[in-house]
């Protein structure tokens, strides 16, 4: 039985991803990684994987970020599922469109500390558990 948190981490720069990846299984996380939508989507649809959290990417390719989100939303088996956004787009638009699409949070890589996202993704969890 494995009782390690599950974090979807969807992101298709492999080297951010690494080392996202790299992070999370330190802090004793099972990272799943998709490097675009539709492989995201499909963990989580086809695959039936239910991650305590979804790190997601906004510009992805296949599916973008905001079509990956507005799908999970729309799906009754999905929908409560906490998502954080890492992404290049800083515009308050979209930040404003995660926000509206129930993200717990925004984070811009530019911005973007590996530390204070691992902490909120610990933060969700203790809240979910």
């Amino acid at each position: 039985m494995n009782d390690k948190p599950t974090i979807l981490l969807v992101e298709d720069d492999p080297f951010l991803s690494s080392i996202l990846q790299l992070k999370l299984d330190k802090e004793n996380f099972k990272t799943i990684r998709a490097a675009d939508g539709e492989e995201a989507l499909n963990l989580l649809t086809e695959q039936g994987i239910k991650p305590d959290v979804i790190l997601l990417d906004l510009i992805l390719p296949k599916k973008n970020g905001f079509e990956v989100l507005e799908t999970i939303r729309q799906d009754p088996t999905l929908e409560k599922l906490p998502v954080i956004i890492i992404s290049n787009l800083g515009q308050p638009s979209d930040i404003e469109r995660g926000k509206s699409l129930g993200v717990i949070d925004y984070f811009v890589k530019a911005r973007l500390s590996v530390d204070e996202l691992v902490n909120k993704i610990k933060e969700e969890i203790v809240k979910k558990a």
